[in-house]
């Protein structure tokens, strides 16, 4: 009787056991992809997890590695544990579980000279490293100047807003945000395709989803000369209205904090809380992101949408603010973010129902896309022009207003 009764206590012992460790590995978040994406001027690695957890940076020296401890996971066994780059800053890309409740990250390096940032987003839930030169910025011979000035065709990246199984904000009658963002980029590039100074490629060209990450991948992949994504407002005010367009930066303006979250698809107080996260981050915007390039693109294109609608539709003018949205974070180009009438408004949902209106905003668009390249193509002849001489300069300086 006595040995049964040990055989049961130890049976038990072991039954507890297991199902302690087994709650402790369903508690842990797994790590179930790792992509990368050779850029040209940075190496992206995405890393996608199945729930938002804390992580470790560090470097290591002799030789040089930079490493990334993911905190509480565990690593999907199907995932590869190594990755060959072709890369001048990153040699390899080394995948493991470093102990029971870490994976690790390592990052091979060529040289020690470089810089990164490591972001984390949502929705997906997944981490981005960016990894680059020092300065990021390659400096083209004299001959490809010669002949990109010769060829030059400026791409513009067109990105409809929401899709597939995210409808975006849907109107009081029904009108999904997903299918009028579609409907404007189609015509957008109907528009602008027998333009022999453009091409122009759409995020989606169709009902599908695109997580917010590889928007500006798409953008960044095919080096283009800016990134418009299109969108449409609402709020729990159902008489807000008007036209408003966004760059991106940090904002401590409530409205603008509050349309970030929903396009972000995350709380308010979530997207507070990423003021400190992204911090560092934002501090070079100025730099990466083009953001005085974007300032321009955005007020060309947003007094372009304005002056087009106000005679026959007579729209608010919101104006053009900042606000951290995610699907502008990693743009190489100027961007910004159009929010073209608010759909939760019963006027206005009538009117982006209609296609004469839809019609109206992606003319418009598609001006305010020309008037950005002729304007700022303009500014930079005037600011290279050398050995101007005195009869010419009265008329170069009555240039430069008229351009500035």
């Amino acid at each position: 009787m006595f040995k049964l009764f040990l055989v049961l206590f130890n049976f038990l012992i072991l039954l507890t056991l297991f199902c302690f460790s087994q709650a402790e590995a369903e508690e842990r978040i797994q790590v179930k992809d790792i992509r990368y994406y050779e850029l040209p001027q940075a190496l992206r690695v995405v890393v996608e997890i199945s729930a938002v957890t804390e992580f470790v940076k560090g470097e290591l020296k002799n030789p040089d590695r930079l490493f990334l401890d993911i905190k509480n996971s565990i690593l999907n066994k199907e995932l590869k544990k190594e990755y060959q780059v072709n890369d001048p800053v990153v040699s390899k890309i080394r995948v493991g579980q470093f102990n029971f409740n870490t994976v690790r990250i390592v990052f091979d390096l060529k040289k020690s000279d470089y810089e990164f940032k490591i972001i984390q987003l949502e929705d997906p839930v997944r981490i981005v490293i960016d990894i680059y030169s020092h300065g990021n910025i390659r400096t083209p011979k004299k001959s490809e100047e010669k002949e990109s000035k010769i060829t030059l065709k400026r791409k513009i990246v067109i990105d409809p807003g929401h899709g597939g199984k995210d409808p975006g904000a849907i109107g009081p009658t029904g009108l999904k945000e997903k299918d009028v963002t579609l409907d404007i980029a189609l015509k957008i590039r109907d528009i602008l395709k027998n333009d022999p100074l453009f091409e122009v490629i759409l995020t989606r060209d169709k009902d599908v989803f695109i997580p917010l990450n590889e928007r500006t991948e798409i953008a960044n992949k095919v080096e283009a000369d800016l990134f418009i994504s299109i969108h449409t407002n609402a709020s729990p005010n159902s008489l807000a209205r008007g036209i408003e367009t966004y760059i991106l930066n940090w904002t401590d303006d409530e409205e603008a904090i509050r349309v970030a979250a929903r396009e972000n698809a995350i709380s308010v107080k979530r997207m507070k809380q990423l003021k400190d996260e992204l911090g560092f981050m934002l501090a070079s915007l100025e730099r990466e992101a083009k953001r005085d390039s974007s300032v321009k693109l955005a007020g060309y294109v947003h007094n372009s949408i304005i002056n087009s609608l106000k005679n026959s539709f007579l729209r608010n003018d919101n104006g053009v603010k900042q606000a951290l949205f995610y699907v502008l974070v990693g743009a190489q180009m100027p961007s910004c973010l159009l929010e073209v009438s608010y759909i939760s408004n019963p006027e206005e949902e009538r009117l982006l129902s209609q296609d004469s209106y839809r019609m109206k905003i992606a003319q418009s668009i598609g001006e305010g896309i020309k008037n950005y390249f002729m304007k700022t193509d303009q500014i930079k002849k005037v600011k290279y022009t050398k050995h101007v001489s005195s009869t010419n300069r009265t008329n170069l300086n009555k240039t430069k207003k008229t351009n500035l």
